[in-house]
Protein backbone atom coordinates (compact mmCIF):
# COMPACT_ATOMS: atom_id res chain seq x y z
CA UNK A 1 0.00 0.00 0.00
CA UNK A 2 1.94 2.91 -0.88
CA UNK A 3 1.38 6.41 1.49
CA UNK A 4 -0.37 9.15 0.57
CA UNK A 5 1.91 12.13 0.89
CA UNK A 6 1.18 14.78 3.57
CA UNK A 7 1.13 18.64 2.66
CA UNK A 8 4.28 20.73 2.93
CA UNK A 9 2.30 22.95 4.84
CA UNK A 10 1.04 20.14 7.19
CA UNK A 11 1.03 22.00 10.88
CA UNK A 12 2.46 19.35 13.06
CA UNK A 13 6.49 20.11 14.34
CA UNK A 14 5.89 16.79 16.41
CA UNK A 15 3.92 13.32 15.92
CA UNK A 16 3.28 11.65 19.24
CA UNK A 17 1.94 7.86 18.89
CA UNK A 18 -0.01 7.36 21.61
CA UNK A 19 -2.85 8.92 23.73
CA UNK A 20 -1.70 7.33 26.86
CA UNK A 21 -1.05 9.51 30.25
CA UNK A 22 2.96 10.19 28.80
CA UNK A 23 2.04 10.50 25.25
CA UNK A 24 -1.15 13.18 26.61
CA UNK A 25 1.08 14.83 28.53
CA UNK A 26 4.15 15.47 26.74
CA UNK A 27 1.33 17.05 23.84
CA UNK A 28 -0.41 19.71 26.12
CA UNK A 29 2.96 20.70 27.48
CA UNK A 30 4.16 21.01 23.80
CA UNK A 31 0.95 22.61 22.68
CA UNK A 32 1.37 25.16 25.63
CA UNK A 33 4.97 26.13 24.56
CA UNK A 34 3.53 27.27 21.16
CA UNK A 35 4.33 23.86 19.02
CA UNK A 36 1.91 21.88 17.18
CA UNK A 37 1.62 18.27 17.65
CA UNK A 38 -0.35 15.63 15.99
CA UNK A 39 -1.21 12.57 18.68
CA UNK A 40 -2.22 9.41 16.80
CA UNK A 41 -3.67 6.48 19.05
CA UNK A 42 -4.92 2.84 17.42
CA UNK A 43 -7.40 2.27 19.84
CA UNK A 44 -11.11 4.58 19.02
CA UNK A 45 -11.91 5.09 23.07
CA UNK A 46 -9.68 5.23 26.04
CA UNK A 47 -8.88 1.91 27.96
CA UNK A 48 -10.92 0.43 29.78
CA UNK A 49 -8.31 -1.00 31.90
CA UNK A 50 -7.63 0.33 35.80
CA UNK A 51 -4.02 -0.03 35.15
CA UNK A 52 -2.32 2.90 37.19
CA UNK A 53 -4.13 4.12 40.39
CA UNK A 54 -1.90 6.36 41.47
CA UNK A 55 -0.38 9.60 40.09
CA UNK A 56 2.45 10.85 42.20
CA UNK A 57 3.15 13.89 43.83
CA UNK A 58 6.00 14.85 40.80
CA UNK A 59 3.26 13.82 38.42
CA UNK A 60 0.96 16.21 39.94
CA UNK A 61 3.25 18.88 40.22
CA UNK A 62 3.65 19.25 36.78
CA UNK A 63 -0.12 18.99 36.16
CA UNK A 64 -0.17 21.79 38.24
CA UNK A 65 2.00 24.01 36.27
CA UNK A 66 0.29 22.98 32.86
CA UNK A 67 -3.36 23.72 35.02
CA UNK A 68 -4.53 20.61 35.19
CA UNK A 69 -4.11 19.55 38.85
CA UNK A 70 -7.11 20.78 40.20
CA UNK A 71 -9.21 18.97 37.60
CA UNK A 72 -7.47 15.63 38.38
CA UNK A 73 -7.72 15.71 42.35
CA UNK A 74 -11.48 15.98 42.25
CA UNK A 75 -12.21 13.22 40.10
CA UNK A 76 -11.31 9.63 41.43
CA UNK A 77 -12.44 8.56 44.76
CA UNK A 78 -14.86 10.36 46.43
CA UNK A 79 -13.50 13.26 48.15
CA UNK A 80 -13.99 12.20 51.84
CA UNK A 81 -12.67 8.30 50.92
CA UNK A 82 -9.40 7.51 52.45
CA UNK A 83 -6.52 6.65 50.59
CA UNK A 84 -5.15 4.11 53.46
CA UNK A 85 -3.38 0.87 52.55
CA UNK A 86 -4.34 -1.68 55.21
CA UNK A 87 -3.18 -5.78 55.49
CA UNK A 88 -5.26 -7.95 56.17
CA UNK A 89 -5.49 -12.33 56.01
CA UNK A 90 -8.51 -11.46 53.78
CA UNK A 91 -10.77 -8.79 53.26
CA UNK A 92 -13.17 -10.03 55.98
CA UNK A 93 -10.14 -11.48 58.37
CA UNK A 94 -7.68 -10.43 60.56
CA UNK A 95 -6.04 -7.02 60.14
CA UNK A 96 -2.21 -7.42 60.46
CA UNK A 97 -1.05 -3.63 59.33
CA UNK A 98 -2.26 -0.25 57.91
CA UNK A 99 -1.11 3.27 56.53
CA UNK A 100 -3.66 5.01 57.45
CA UNK A 101 -3.31 8.26 54.56
CA UNK A 102 -5.50 11.35 54.19
CA UNK A 103 -8.86 12.18 51.56
CA UNK A 104 -8.77 14.09 48.89
CA UNK A 105 -10.75 16.24 50.39
CA UNK A 106 -8.50 16.84 53.29
CA UNK A 107 -5.52 17.82 50.81
CA UNK A 108 -7.52 20.23 49.20
CA UNK A 109 -8.72 22.20 52.46
CA UNK A 110 -5.04 21.69 53.27
CA UNK A 111 -4.67 19.86 56.41
CA UNK A 112 -1.11 20.59 57.56
CA UNK A 113 0.10 21.72 54.37
CA UNK A 114 2.56 23.77 55.67
CA UNK A 115 4.52 20.32 56.55
CA UNK A 116 3.77 19.01 53.18
CA UNK A 117 7.41 18.76 50.74
CA UNK A 118 5.15 20.04 47.97
CA UNK A 119 2.15 21.88 47.03
CA UNK A 120 0.66 18.95 45.22
CA UNK A 121 0.50 15.53 47.28
CA UNK A 122 0.51 12.12 45.45
CA UNK A 123 -3.36 11.15 44.44
CA UNK A 124 -5.19 8.09 43.87
CA UNK A 125 -6.95 7.98 41.22
CA UNK A 126 -7.45 5.26 38.40
CA UNK A 127 -5.85 5.40 34.71
CA UNK A 128 -9.81 5.20 33.84
CA UNK A 129 -10.54 8.63 34.90
CA UNK A 130 -7.16 10.28 34.49
CA UNK A 131 -6.96 9.59 30.47
CA UNK A 132 -10.43 11.82 29.90
CA UNK A 133 -9.05 15.08 31.64
CA UNK A 134 -6.38 14.52 30.06
CA UNK A 135 -7.50 14.45 26.53
CA UNK A 136 -10.46 16.88 27.10
CA UNK A 137 -7.69 19.18 27.95
CA UNK A 138 -5.24 18.30 24.89
CA UNK A 139 -8.71 19.04 22.91
CA UNK A 140 -9.33 22.29 23.84
CA UNK A 141 -5.56 23.74 22.58
CA UNK A 142 -5.01 25.09 19.65
CA UNK A 143 -2.44 23.18 17.63
CA UNK A 144 -2.56 19.90 18.78
CA UNK A 145 -4.82 17.26 17.23
CA UNK A 146 -5.58 14.07 18.88
CA UNK A 147 -6.51 11.27 16.22
CA UNK A 148 -7.78 8.31 17.58
CA UNK A 149 -8.73 5.16 15.11
CA UNK A 150 -5.48 5.91 13.58
CA UNK A 151 -2.40 3.37 14.11
CA UNK A 152 1.80 4.12 13.53
CA UNK A 153 2.71 2.10 10.54
CA UNK A 154 6.34 3.10 10.05
CA UNK A 155 8.56 6.06 10.91
CA UNK A 156 11.16 7.29 8.27
CA UNK A 157 14.17 9.52 8.45
CA UNK A 158 15.54 12.36 6.72
CA UNK A 159 18.29 15.26 6.88
CA UNK A 160 15.91 17.70 7.42
CA UNK A 161 12.28 15.95 8.82
CA UNK A 162 10.91 12.90 9.78
CA UNK A 163 7.59 11.34 8.23
CA UNK A 164 5.45 9.17 10.04
CA UNK A 165 2.94 6.77 7.70
CA UNK A 166 -0.04 6.20 9.76
CA UNK A 167 -3.22 4.43 8.77
CA UNK A 168 -7.03 5.21 9.33
CA UNK A 169 -9.22 2.08 8.36
CA UNK A 170 -7.13 1.06 5.84
CA UNK A 171 -5.97 4.12 3.99
CA UNK A 172 -2.45 4.74 4.71
CA UNK A 173 -0.93 8.49 4.96
CA UNK A 174 2.15 10.12 5.75
CA UNK A 175 3.18 12.91 8.47
CA UNK A 176 5.78 15.32 7.78
CA UNK A 177 7.50 16.65 10.74
CA UNK A 178 10.28 17.49 12.92
CA UNK A 179 10.30 14.72 15.27
CA UNK A 180 8.36 11.53 16.26
CA UNK A 181 7.59 10.63 19.85
CA UNK A 182 6.84 6.84 20.67
CA UNK A 183 4.65 6.79 23.47
CA UNK A 184 3.17 3.79 22.06
CA UNK A 185 3.69 1.19 25.65
CA UNK A 186 5.49 -1.63 26.09
CA UNK A 187 4.72 -3.29 22.24
CA UNK A 188 5.87 -0.06 20.49
CA UNK A 189 5.95 0.18 17.04
CA UNK A 190 8.48 3.03 17.37
CA UNK A 191 10.64 1.06 19.34
CA UNK A 192 10.60 -1.94 16.97
CA UNK A 193 11.14 0.34 14.06
CA UNK A 194 14.07 1.39 15.71
CA UNK A 195 15.61 -1.75 16.08
CA UNK A 196 15.82 -1.13 20.06
CA UNK A 197 16.02 -3.99 22.15
CA UNK A 198 14.77 -3.95 25.86
CA UNK A 199 17.22 -4.90 28.69
CA UNK A 200 16.68 -6.53 32.04
CA UNK A 201 14.97 -9.04 33.65
CA UNK A 202 11.82 -10.51 31.32
CA UNK A 203 9.56 -12.01 34.34
CA UNK A 204 9.89 -11.48 38.13
CA UNK A 205 6.47 -12.09 38.54
CA UNK A 206 2.85 -12.97 37.23
CA UNK A 207 -0.33 -11.42 37.75
CA UNK A 208 -3.67 -12.20 37.20
CA UNK A 209 -5.90 -9.07 37.39
CA UNK A 210 -9.46 -8.96 37.70
CA UNK A 211 -11.65 -5.17 37.64
CA UNK A 212 -14.98 -6.25 38.89
CA UNK A 213 -18.89 -4.47 39.64
CA UNK A 214 -20.03 -5.25 43.17
CA UNK A 215 -22.12 -3.19 45.17
CA UNK A 216 -21.64 -5.91 48.13
CA UNK A 217 -18.09 -5.74 47.73
CA UNK A 218 -18.13 -2.14 48.61
CA UNK A 219 -20.57 -2.38 51.53
CA UNK A 220 -18.11 -4.92 52.85
CA UNK A 221 -15.01 -2.64 52.45
CA UNK A 222 -17.36 0.48 54.08
CA UNK A 223 -17.59 -1.16 57.56
CA UNK A 224 -13.34 0.42 57.51
CA UNK A 225 -12.49 1.82 54.13
CA UNK A 226 -9.43 2.07 52.25
CA UNK A 227 -7.81 2.37 49.03
CA UNK A 228 -6.23 -0.90 48.98
CA UNK A 229 -6.69 -3.99 50.97
CA UNK A 230 -3.82 -6.51 50.57
CA UNK A 231 -4.64 -10.07 51.10
CA UNK A 232 -2.63 -13.49 51.71
CA UNK A 233 -4.36 -16.57 49.91
CA UNK A 234 -2.33 -18.81 47.51
CA UNK A 235 -1.08 -15.61 45.96
CA UNK A 236 -0.97 -11.99 47.17
CA UNK A 237 -3.59 -10.04 46.40
CA UNK A 238 -4.59 -6.13 46.44
CA UNK A 239 -8.01 -5.17 46.43
CA UNK A 240 -7.89 -1.36 45.02
CA UNK A 241 -11.09 0.84 45.20
CA UNK A 242 -11.95 2.40 41.49
CA UNK A 243 -14.75 4.36 42.57
CA UNK A 244 -14.59 4.07 46.15
CA UNK A 245 -18.14 2.25 45.65
CA UNK A 246 -18.97 -0.36 43.61
CA UNK A 247 -15.64 -0.82 41.30
CA UNK A 248 -13.12 -2.80 42.34
CA UNK A 249 -9.34 -4.29 40.37
CA UNK A 250 -8.29 -7.70 42.12
CA UNK A 251 -4.03 -7.88 41.36
CA UNK A 252 -3.28 -11.18 42.66
CA UNK A 253 1.19 -11.68 42.50
CA UNK A 254 2.48 -15.37 41.48
CA UNK A 255 6.04 -16.08 41.46
CA UNK A 256 7.84 -15.45 37.76
CA UNK A 257 7.23 -19.12 36.49
CA UNK A 258 3.56 -19.92 37.79
CA UNK A 259 1.18 -20.40 34.66
CA UNK A 260 -1.73 -18.30 35.36
CA UNK A 261 -3.38 -19.56 32.45
CA UNK A 262 -5.63 -22.20 34.74
CA UNK A 263 -6.21 -19.38 37.25
CA UNK A 264 -9.66 -18.86 37.78
CA UNK A 265 -10.49 -14.69 38.50
CA UNK A 266 -13.62 -16.10 40.44
CA UNK A 267 -11.70 -18.33 42.82
CA UNK A 268 -8.92 -15.26 43.29
CA UNK A 269 -11.75 -13.32 44.28
CA UNK A 270 -13.05 -15.66 46.23
CA UNK A 271 -10.11 -16.10 48.10
CA UNK A 272 -9.11 -12.43 48.82
CA UNK A 273 -12.62 -11.21 50.30
CA UNK A 274 -12.31 -14.19 52.26
CA UNK A 275 -15.60 -15.96 50.98
CA UNK A 276 -18.28 -15.43 47.94
CA UNK A 277 -19.31 -12.08 47.20
CA UNK A 278 -22.07 -10.92 44.39
CA UNK A 279 -19.92 -9.36 41.39
CA UNK A 280 -19.73 -9.07 37.62
CA UNK A 281 -16.18 -9.49 35.97
CA UNK A 282 -15.71 -6.30 33.79
CA UNK A 283 -12.26 -7.31 32.43
CA UNK A 284 -9.53 -9.87 33.15
CA UNK A 285 -5.69 -9.25 32.30
CA UNK A 286 -2.97 -11.55 32.54
CA UNK A 287 0.64 -9.95 32.45
CA UNK A 288 3.57 -10.37 33.61
CA UNK A 289 5.43 -7.92 35.78
CA UNK A 290 8.87 -7.11 34.27
CA UNK A 291 11.73 -4.80 34.97
CA UNK A 292 13.48 -3.72 31.36
CA UNK A 293 14.95 -0.36 30.14
CA UNK A 294 15.25 0.00 25.97
CA UNK A 295 18.88 0.00 25.21
CA UNK A 296 18.58 3.74 23.66
CA UNK A 297 15.93 6.56 24.21
CA UNK A 298 16.50 8.35 20.86
CA UNK A 299 17.80 7.59 17.54
CA UNK A 300 18.17 10.64 15.19
CA UNK A 301 14.90 12.50 14.63
CA UNK A 302 12.83 9.94 16.94
CA UNK A 303 12.22 9.24 20.91
CA UNK A 304 10.84 7.39 23.54
CA UNK A 305 9.19 7.81 26.38
CA UNK A 306 6.85 6.23 28.94
CA UNK A 307 6.66 2.30 28.60
CA UNK A 308 8.31 2.72 25.15
CA UNK A 309 11.41 3.38 26.73
CA UNK A 310 10.90 1.42 30.07
CA UNK A 311 8.95 -1.27 31.43
CA UNK A 312 8.98 -1.72 35.46
CA UNK A 313 6.67 -4.57 37.83
CA UNK A 314 3.97 -2.18 39.08
CA UNK A 315 4.67 -1.74 42.94
CA UNK A 316 3.36 1.58 43.16
CA UNK A 317 2.48 3.29 39.47
CA UNK A 318 6.07 4.05 39.23
CA UNK A 319 6.09 3.41 35.56
CA UNK A 320 3.01 5.64 34.15
CA UNK A 321 4.49 8.21 36.41
CA UNK A 322 8.15 7.62 35.43
CA UNK A 323 6.70 8.39 31.77
CA UNK A 324 4.82 11.48 32.80
CA UNK A 325 8.56 13.03 34.07
CA UNK A 326 9.96 11.89 30.85
CA UNK A 327 7.20 14.17 28.91
CA UNK A 328 8.17 17.00 31.01
CA UNK A 329 11.66 16.93 30.03
CA UNK A 330 12.11 16.15 26.73
CA UNK A 331 8.74 18.36 26.04
CA UNK A 332 10.70 21.61 26.76
CA UNK A 333 13.70 20.55 24.99
CA UNK A 334 11.63 20.15 21.90
CA UNK A 335 10.36 23.61 22.21
CA UNK A 336 13.73 25.17 23.06
CA UNK A 337 14.34 23.95 19.86
CA UNK A 338 11.54 24.40 17.79
CA UNK A 339 11.57 28.18 18.66
CA UNK A 340 15.43 28.56 17.84
CA UNK A 341 16.36 29.52 21.25
CA UNK A 342 18.71 26.34 21.60
CA UNK A 343 20.50 24.02 19.28
CA UNK A 344 19.51 20.49 17.90
CA UNK A 345 22.25 19.23 19.85
CA UNK A 346 20.16 19.65 23.69
CA UNK A 347 18.27 16.78 22.26
CA UNK A 348 21.05 14.31 23.05
CA UNK A 349 20.55 15.40 26.89
CA UNK A 350 17.17 13.76 26.97
CA UNK A 351 18.54 10.37 26.72
CA UNK A 352 21.98 11.18 28.79
CA UNK A 353 19.22 12.54 31.62
CA UNK A 354 16.27 10.61 31.54
CA UNK A 355 17.97 6.75 30.73
CA UNK A 356 20.40 6.75 33.97
CA UNK A 357 17.15 7.81 36.12
CA UNK A 358 14.87 4.87 34.64
CA UNK A 359 17.62 2.29 35.64
CA UNK A 360 18.03 3.58 38.37
CA UNK A 361 13.88 3.82 39.37
CA UNK A 362 14.19 -0.14 37.85
CA UNK A 363 16.40 -1.14 39.96
CA UNK A 364 14.93 0.09 43.40
CA UNK A 365 11.46 -0.91 41.79
CA UNK A 366 12.57 -4.33 41.49
CA UNK A 367 14.19 -4.40 44.91
CA UNK A 368 10.88 -2.90 46.50
CA UNK A 369 8.98 -5.45 44.65
CA UNK A 370 11.39 -8.32 46.19
CA UNK A 371 10.79 -7.36 49.47
CA UNK A 372 6.94 -6.42 49.21
CA UNK A 373 6.37 -9.65 47.54
CA UNK A 374 8.55 -11.70 49.44
CA UNK A 375 6.98 -14.91 51.05
CA UNK A 376 4.39 -14.87 53.83
CA UNK A 377 4.21 -17.58 56.23
CA UNK A 378 0.80 -19.67 56.07
CA UNK A 379 0.42 -19.27 59.91
CA UNK A 380 -1.02 -15.97 59.97
CA UNK A 381 -4.37 -17.45 59.29
CA UNK A 382 -4.11 -19.72 61.92
CA UNK A 383 -6.49 -18.66 65.09
CA UNK A 384 -4.99 -18.67 68.58
CA UNK A 385 -1.21 -17.69 69.60
CA UNK A 386 0.43 -18.93 66.88
CA UNK A 387 -1.72 -16.92 64.19
CA UNK A 388 -1.24 -13.72 66.41
CA UNK A 389 2.80 -14.57 66.64
CA UNK A 390 2.83 -14.99 62.82
CA UNK A 391 0.68 -11.81 62.11
CA UNK A 392 2.79 -9.84 64.56
CA UNK A 393 6.34 -10.85 63.22
CA UNK A 394 4.47 -9.81 59.25
CA UNK A 395 3.72 -6.43 60.78
CA UNK A 396 6.81 -5.50 61.28
CA UNK A 397 8.29 -6.57 58.14
CA UNK A 398 5.96 -4.59 56.97
CA UNK A 399 6.32 -1.28 58.73
CA UNK A 400 9.79 -1.31 57.10
CA UNK A 401 9.57 -2.44 53.56
CA UNK A 402 5.92 -0.93 52.67
CA UNK A 403 5.92 2.86 54.12
CA UNK A 404 8.06 4.38 51.41
CA UNK A 405 6.66 2.74 48.98
CA UNK A 406 3.04 4.41 49.38
CA UNK A 407 4.72 7.92 50.30
CA UNK A 408 7.76 7.38 47.71
CA UNK A 409 9.43 10.72 48.22
CA UNK A 410 12.65 9.75 46.42
CA UNK A 411 10.68 8.73 43.40
CA UNK A 412 9.18 12.01 43.55
CA UNK A 413 11.79 14.73 44.79
CA UNK A 414 15.24 12.31 45.15
CA UNK A 415 15.67 11.87 41.18
CA UNK A 416 18.20 14.21 39.22
CA UNK A 417 20.04 15.27 36.69
CA UNK A 418 23.28 16.47 38.27
CA UNK A 419 25.65 14.20 35.54
CA UNK A 420 23.91 16.03 32.86
CA UNK A 421 25.91 18.33 30.69
CA UNK A 422 23.12 20.87 30.99
CA UNK A 423 23.43 21.83 34.46
CA UNK A 424 26.28 23.49 35.68
CA UNK A 425 28.32 22.80 39.16
CA UNK A 426 26.27 19.66 39.94
CA UNK A 427 28.04 16.49 42.06
CA UNK A 428 28.35 13.19 41.82
CA UNK A 429 25.17 11.43 43.96
CA UNK A 430 24.55 8.25 45.73
CA UNK A 431 21.84 5.93 43.61
CA UNK A 432 18.35 7.13 43.54
CA UNK A 433 15.89 5.27 46.26
CA UNK A 434 12.17 5.10 46.70
CA UNK A 435 12.03 6.96 50.05
CA UNK A 436 14.92 9.36 50.72
CA UNK A 437 15.25 13.12 49.45
CA UNK A 438 17.37 15.96 50.75
CA UNK A 439 14.80 19.37 51.10
CA UNK A 440 18.09 21.47 49.96
CA UNK A 441 18.91 22.84 46.90
CA UNK A 442 21.07 21.27 44.66
CA UNK A 443 22.39 21.61 40.99
CA UNK A 444 20.05 18.96 38.68
CA UNK A 445 17.34 18.24 41.34
CA UNK A 446 13.74 19.44 41.38
CA UNK A 447 13.73 23.05 43.18
CA UNK A 448 12.77 22.21 46.45
CA UNK A 449 8.90 23.44 47.76
CA UNK A 450 8.70 26.26 50.15
CA UNK A 451 6.11 28.71 50.86
CA UNK A 452 6.31 32.10 50.19
CA UNK A 453 5.38 35.18 52.64
CA UNK A 454 2.38 35.59 50.02
CA UNK A 455 1.02 31.68 50.76
CA UNK A 456 2.26 30.55 47.14
CA UNK A 457 4.31 27.84 46.60
CA UNK A 458 7.77 28.54 44.88
CA UNK A 459 6.73 26.31 42.33
CA UNK A 460 4.05 29.04 40.67
CA UNK A 461 6.30 31.91 40.52
CA UNK A 462 8.90 30.39 38.18
CA UNK A 463 8.43 30.97 34.69
CA UNK A 464 7.41 28.86 31.97
CA UNK A 465 10.82 28.66 30.28
CA UNK A 466 14.16 29.44 32.24
CA UNK A 467 14.08 31.52 35.49
CA UNK A 468 16.29 33.25 37.77
CA UNK A 469 15.53 32.65 41.10
CA UNK A 470 16.57 35.62 43.54
CA UNK A 471 16.79 34.83 47.32
CA UNK A 472 19.05 38.03 47.87
CA UNK A 473 16.98 41.14 47.26
CA UNK A 474 21.17 42.63 46.54
CA UNK A 475 22.03 40.20 44.22
CA UNK A 476 22.04 41.56 40.64
CA UNK A 477 20.28 40.17 38.26
CA UNK A 478 20.84 42.43 35.17
CA UNK A 479 24.00 40.82 33.73
CA UNK A 480 21.22 37.39 33.35
CA UNK A 481 18.48 39.55 31.89
CA UNK A 482 21.16 40.69 29.35
CA UNK A 483 22.91 37.71 28.70
CA UNK A 484 19.39 36.06 28.16
CA UNK A 485 18.80 38.88 25.49
CA UNK A 486 21.80 38.32 23.77
CA UNK A 487 21.20 34.66 23.32
CA UNK A 488 17.31 34.64 22.81
CA UNK A 489 16.89 32.64 25.74
CA UNK A 490 13.21 33.39 27.12
CA UNK A 491 14.21 34.19 31.16
CA UNK A 492 11.80 35.28 34.06
CA UNK A 493 13.06 37.04 37.25
CA UNK A 494 11.21 35.83 40.76
CA UNK A 495 11.79 36.71 44.25
CA UNK A 496 12.02 34.47 46.94
CA UNK A 497 13.64 36.41 49.63
CA UNK A 498 15.81 34.40 52.21
CA UNK A 499 14.43 31.00 50.72
CA UNK A 500 17.12 29.43 49.96
CA UNK A 501 21.02 29.02 50.85
CA UNK A 502 22.31 30.66 47.41
CA UNK A 503 21.44 34.02 46.87
CA UNK A 504 20.70 33.27 42.93
CA UNK A 505 19.34 29.82 41.50
CA UNK A 506 18.97 29.38 37.92
CA UNK A 507 15.55 26.91 37.06
CA UNK A 508 14.97 25.02 34.06
CA UNK A 509 11.17 25.12 32.31
CA UNK A 510 11.17 21.38 34.17
CA UNK A 511 11.51 23.06 37.44
CA UNK A 512 14.86 21.25 37.63
CA UNK A 513 18.27 23.83 39.21
CA UNK A 514 20.40 24.38 36.28
CA UNK A 515 23.01 26.57 38.22
CA UNK A 516 22.75 27.93 42.03
CA UNK A 517 25.65 30.39 43.02
CA UNK A 518 26.50 34.47 43.50
CA UNK A 519 27.74 37.49 42.03
CA UNK A 520 30.95 34.93 40.58
CA UNK A 521 28.19 34.25 38.05
CA UNK A 522 29.00 34.07 34.77
CA UNK A 523 25.73 34.45 32.95
CA UNK A 524 26.35 34.03 29.44
CA UNK A 525 28.85 30.99 29.85
CA UNK A 526 26.08 29.43 32.07
CA UNK A 527 22.93 30.00 29.80
CA UNK A 528 25.28 29.04 26.33
CA UNK A 529 25.77 25.85 28.47
CA UNK A 530 22.17 25.25 30.07
CA UNK A 531 20.97 25.57 26.45
CA UNK A 532 23.13 22.84 24.99
CA UNK A 533 25.19 25.69 23.04
CA UNK A 534 28.18 23.74 24.59
CA UNK A 535 28.38 20.38 22.97
CA UNK A 536 26.15 17.89 24.90
CA UNK A 537 28.23 14.58 25.89
CA UNK A 538 28.20 12.30 29.35
CA UNK A 539 30.67 13.70 31.60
Amino acid sequence: MTPRPSSPADPAAVVIAGAGPTGLTLAIDLARRGVPCHVVEAAREPAGNPRCNTTSARSMEIYRRLGLAGDIRRAGLPADHPTSVQYRTTLRGEEIFRIDLPSAGEVLAGAGRQEWPTPEPQHRISQLYLEPILERHANRLPGLTVERGTRLVEVRQFEDHAEAVVETAGVRRSLRCAYVVGCDGPHSVVRRGLGIRYEGVDAIRQFVSTFVRSPELGRLAARDRAWTYWTYGRGQASLIAIDGGELWLNHVAFGPDHDTAGEDPEQLLTEAVGGPVEHEVLGVVRWTGRRLVAQRYREGRVFLAGDAAHLWIPVGGFGMNAGIQDAATLGWMLAAVHHGWAPPNLLDAYELERKPVGEQFADAVNAAAHRSLAEVPPDIHLPGPAGERARTELAERLAVTEPHRYSPDGFSFGYHYAGSPLVVGGQEQPEITLGGHRDTPQVGFRLPHVWLDDGQPVLDVLGPDFTVLRTDPAADVLPWLGAARALGVPLTVAEAPGRYPAPLLLVRPDQHIAWMGGAQARPREVLRTVTGRVAVHPR
